[in-house]
């Protein structure tokens, strides 16, 4: 049995009747929102290719916002339709996920309802974030492996740092940083090693076996010595030279 008494639904029909015929009388009055016709008819202009970018541009959010319009009151159209189909039903006024009652109050405000307040599915927030995130969810998107404890290798960041070597459109004066005086010091990690991540990597070399260790005496050596870095680990009285 309906909770709701004769002259109640009487009301709530009335007001569904009437919004249905405010809908209906907004979307095909206008036009669809003047979305029958192209937004260059709707400009004005026989074509947009020579007005101002920013011009196109407010167009298309007004054309946009018209869209948005359009399908908010479709949308709407249907949930007044199915209500007055659920009114003929007797099943009117029930809430669809609990089957309890829905308050007259709350059928006043919103007669189109299928829904009781604590079960409404738009009280939560649809997550809804560009595609894009998905690549990009950090520098260099998926190709960054800087997070990966097991693995030291040649990444996406890598790549742009040897690009960007060769230059690039910015300049020390829009640079992130403060005290940059040179474009070389811009470089993403500027001072890190390039192709190697350890500095006796430099300067250490093997055979295609892994274990014939040769120590290549060159600058890279003598700074990494001098800086007492690694004397612990290189002794140039203990290392032969390879013949």
């Amino acid at each position: 049995m309906n909770h709701l008494t004769s002259e109640q639904l009487s009301k709530l029909r009335a007001s569904l009747e009437e919004m249905q015929k405010d809908l209906e009388n907004r979307i095909t009055e206008n036009d669809h929102y003047d979305l029958d016709n192209s937004m260059r008819y709707s400009s004005g202009e026989l074509t947009e290719i020579d007005n101002h970018p920013g011009d196109v541009a407010t167009d298309l959010y007004h054309r946009s916002m018209d869209i948005s319009l359009l399908e908010r009151d479709e949308h709407e159209l249907v949930d007044i339709k199915l209500a007055l189909a659920s009114m003929d039903k007797g099943t009117y006024g029930v809430c669809l996920v609990s089957g309890q009652p829905i308050p007259y109050e709350r059928l006043v405000a919103v007669p189109y309802t299928c829904y009781s307040k604590e079960h409404n599915p738009r009280q939560e927030k649809p997550i809804q974030r560009p595609t894009e995130e998905e690549f990009l969810m950090r520098p260099f998107g998926r190709s960054s492996l800087d997070d990966r404890d097991d693995y030291n290798g040649f990444d996406g960041e890598d790549a742009w740092q040897i690009v960007e070597s060769w230059g690039n459109s910015d300049s020390p004066a829009m640079a992130e940083g403060n005290n940059i005086d040179s474009y070389n010091e811009m470089e993403i990690e500027a001072g890190e090693p390039i192709g190697y991540v350890e500095p006796w990597e430099n300067f250490i070399a093997t055979d295609i076996t892994g274990k014939n260790i040769t120590i290549i005496r060159g600058t890279s050596y003598e700074d990494y010595l001098n800086s007492e870095e690694g004397s612990f680990l290189l002794e140039p009285n203990k290392i032969e030279d390879p013949e």
